[in-house]
């Protein structure tokens, strides 16, 4: 079986801290995601980042599979350790097309038990053999922030199993238009009624269940239908107060950062969020003050002056009786 080393997949070092693999997943999700990428295999990379993350965004599987790396043997070949029944750390089948790597490590009951995103709601009766109902289909769709704005369908494309006199054929590709619910937030499952494997006899077709998956944005941390966004602002600015430019998922707009602001601060800006199924979330802008990475002479010499003529003591707060 081969190695997957998560750390080369997603681009970041062993000791990498939890931000910078965050960061790295945005970066390479947004990258190979289907939708938009051009390159030939960008739907296996996708999946091979959303892996990667999967497990070491999570502590618990992060630490398991640093004990796993131990036993990687030659060639990039792998076989888990005598007695390995790797806990996984709560994840849950159908949320990825898990490799079997993966499930090797972290246990087979994440293994999915089709391929490309199926499971299996639906149930199979002996006793109802020639008519029974269709199995459900289950799959992610990933969808982009600025998606959720927009009031329109999306084409979305999944496998059907499909069988014959002689039983399982290959599967055949099924095209469906979907218009997503106002408010749908991330995770949430969207059944839609008869659009999965076809039945047997007279039995009924099974259902199709979307995952919403909210592709991360390079900008905007999502919290419900909330966003958030960091904006770096000057100390001229965060001192005498500023009017500044911000992005929004529905365009630019102007800020007022108040005199005497600091950093870490968050202002609210009222309706510019997610979609909520009666109304919108709001964005909230964290600042932070940013200096000049360089000073001339004369930028210096007001700096030094306002040290001379200002008794502030930032760290006046850090005294003690001692």
């Amino acid at each position: 079986m081969e190695f997957k080393d998560y750390y080369d997949i997603l681009g970041v070092q062993e000791d990498a801290d939890k931000k910078a693999i965050k960061t790295a997943y945005r970066r390479l999700a947004r990258k190979y995601h289907p939708d938009v990428s051009k390159e030939r295999d960008s739907e296996r990379r996708f999946k091979e980042v959303s892996e990667a993350y999967e497990v070491l965004g999570n502590d618990e599987r992060r630490a398991e599979y640093d004990q796993l790396r131990k036993y990687r043997g030659k060639g990039g070949e792998f076989e888990p350790p005598p007695g390995w029944q790797g806990a996984g750390g709560g994840a849950k089948n159908g949320e990825f097309d898990f490799s079997d790597f993966f499930a090797s490590a972290f246990g087979d009951h994440f293994r999915q038990s089709t391929a490309h995103g199926r499971s299996s709601r639906g149930s199979t009766s002996s006793e109802d053999l020639f008519s029974r109902r269709g199995q459900d289909i289950e799959i992610d769709m990933p969808i982009f922030l600025e998606e959720t704005l927009k009031d329109e369908a999306k084409t979305i494309q999944y496998q059907l199993p499909h069988y014959g006199e002689s039983g399982r054929l290959q599967d055949v590709k099924k095209t469906l238009k979907v218009k997503i619910p106002k408010g749908a937030v991330d995770g949430e499952l969207i059944r839609l009624q008869g659009q999965g494997a076809p039945g047997f006899g007279k039995g009924p077709a099974g259902d199709l269940y979307l995952r919403i998956k909210l592709v991360p944005h390079p900008l905007f941390d999502v919290a419900g239908h909330d966003l958030t966004i960091t904006m770096p602002v000057a100390p001229w600015e965060a001192a005498l107060g500023a009017t500044v430019n911000i992005p929004t998922l529905s365009g630019r707009i102007n800020l007022t950062v108040a005199p005497n602001s600091q950093t870490g601060q968050r202002l609210r800006v009222k309706g510019r969020g997610l979609p909520t199924k009666t109304d919108k979330g709001d964005l909230y802008v964290v600042l932070k003050v940013v200096m000049p990475k360089t000073a001339d002479a004369a930028s210096k010499s007001l700096w030094e002056q306002l040290a001379a003529k200002h008794a502030f003591d930032p760290r006046s707060e850090l005294e003690t009786n001692s």
